[in-house]
C-alpha cells in the first residue's frame, strides 16, 4: 500500500487559494478498475483509492500520521508559481515590440 502526500494546485476556475494550503494524503489503486459487463460503468474494488483522501495542516502531519500507521509514502513537492508583475501602463509603452491593439 503506497500514498502520495502532496499539496494540491489551485483550482484554475477561481483567482484565492483556499484549498491549496492542506496536504493530500491519496493512497495508490491496489488493484486495476474493471467494466461492468451489464452498463458499462467502470468500478473499483479498492475503496482507499477512491473514496479515502486525507487531508493534513502541514506536510509533517502526514508523514507522521503514515509513519504511525506503517504507510510507506511518496512525497510529491508542490511547484512555484513565479508571478509576473505588469502594471496597466505597460500596454501603451513606446518601446514595445508589437503595437498594443484593442
Amino acid at each position: 500500500m503506497l500514498a502520495k502526500i502532496y499539496q494540491p494546485s489551485k483550482n484554475p476556475m477561481q483567482s484565492g487559494k483556499s484549498n491549496s494550503r492542506n496536504w493530500v494524503m491519496e493512497f495508490e489503486p491496489e488493484a486495476a478498475k474493471a467494466i461492468e459487463p451489464l452498463m458499462g460503468w467502470t468500478s473499483a474494488s479498492d475503496m482507499r483509492h477512491s473514496e479515502l483522501r486525507l487531508r493534513f495542516d502541514s506536510r509533517e502531519a502526514a508523514i507522521a500520521y503514515a509513519d504511525k500507521h506503517g504507510i510507506a509514502y511518496q512525497i510529491i513537492e508542490p511547484r512555484r508559481t513565479r508571478r509576473v508583475l505588469k502594471a496597466y501602463s505597460d500596454n501603451f509603452r513606446s518601446d514595445r515590440t508589437a503595437p498594443w491593439t484593442h
